[in-house]
């Protein structure tokens, strides 16, 4: 793992890789009593020929920068950022999967690492990346999800800190996500906490729904997390000719539509085969006929390097 770190909103010093293992922290440490952490993910894929590709890192980068800031913390600069992952992602090449079986998970994590007791920032921050090989995320793996539509908990709220990789936001959304699973759910689809009518996300990915040519996903206003897999497929659903609105989404559309997906780092693109609302069972189509196959085939075409790359968000790590 790499790991370096930054004292009293200095720049953060040159940073080193150890192996994986346990670190120290100060029972009074920001990031355990007030929750002042941030984490990225990004995946590493190992190419036929062995060399291994990054898929848009600097975007995981910039969003760390304006999530620490959110969260009144330093961050590392975009290419000491990238340059960290690099030598993680190189010095546990041996753990990368074969191509087409796998990748290796990637997890940048800026913490708030020194001593307060009062409510305040930190005078200390960490900078940590560990890896680890992952195959899919869902236990479906690539079988169309479940998704069960929660009305009671909410993931975030307008002028929260739900439009950052807060660590903060993932823990509130574990009883939801604990209770759908008990049914038989896959996820957890969120409605907006101010109306209860409109999307949000999925707990740890983004959701678009496909009618005709059309797809729309939630607009990103503060409360929903800026996905860089969203902000791929949207770029790739426009360029096979499909129209992509970011707006807001009324439920009744679930209702409507011919197919809907969510995107993340973790998840890729993951068809959704049935969402559930107040006991309706809503079926959509699936496939590697639909929307949703053509998509994946081209993101991760694009991320193994099977795709010619031409809009340069690949990275080869030597």
């Amino acid at each position: 793992m790499y790991s370096m770190k930054c004292s009293d909103y200095c720049k953060f010093e040159q940073g080193q890789l150890t192996r994986y293992g346990k670190i120290e922290l100060s029972p009074s440490a920001g990031v355990l009593n007030y929750g002042q952490g941030l984490f990225e993910g990004l995946k590493a894929y190992k190419k036929e020929d062995g060399q291994l590709l990054l898929f848009r890192p600097d975007q995981n980068a910039i969003r760390m920068a304006i999530g620490a800031k959110r969260m009144c913390m330093p961050c590392p600069s975009i290419d000491q950022f990238i340059d960290a992952v690099k030598k993680t992602a190189l010095a546990n090449k041996r753990w990368v999967p074969p191509p087409g079986k796998g990748s290796l998970y990637i997890r940048p994590l800026l913490m708030g690492s020194g001593a307060i007791l009062a409510l305040a920032p930190a005078p200390e921050y960490t900078f940590l990346v560990f890896a680890s090989p992952v195959g899919n995320y869902f236990r479906e793996g690539l079988a169309p999800l479940n998704v069960y539509v929660e009305d009671e908990f909410h993931r975030a709220t307008p002028g929260g800190a739900g439009g950052v990789k807060t660590i903060s936001n993932y823990a509130p959304v574990l009883k939801a996500l604990s209770r759908a699973k008990i049914r038989g759910f896959s996820d957890v689809l969120y409605l907006d906490s101010v109306n209860k009518k409109n999307l949000e996300e999925v707990s740890s990915c983004n959701i678009f729904i496909v009618k005709g040519n059309v797809i729309s996903t939630p607009a990103t206003n503060g409360t929903i997390l800026e996905g860089i897999t969203r902000k791929s497929i949207i770029e790739i659903a426009q360029d096979h000719g499909f129209q992509v609105e970011e707006r807001a989404v009324p439920i009744d559309e679930l209702f409507d539509a011919d197919e809907v997906f969510c995107t993340g780092t973790a998840v890729g693109i993951a068809s959704v085969g049935s969402i559930t609302y107040r006991d309706k069972r809503i079926e959509y189509k699936r496939g590697a006929e639909s929307v949703c196959g053509e998509l994946h085939s081209a993101l991760v075409g694009i991320q193994r390097g099977i795709i010619e790359d031409k809009k340069g968000w690949t990275v080869e790590i030597h």
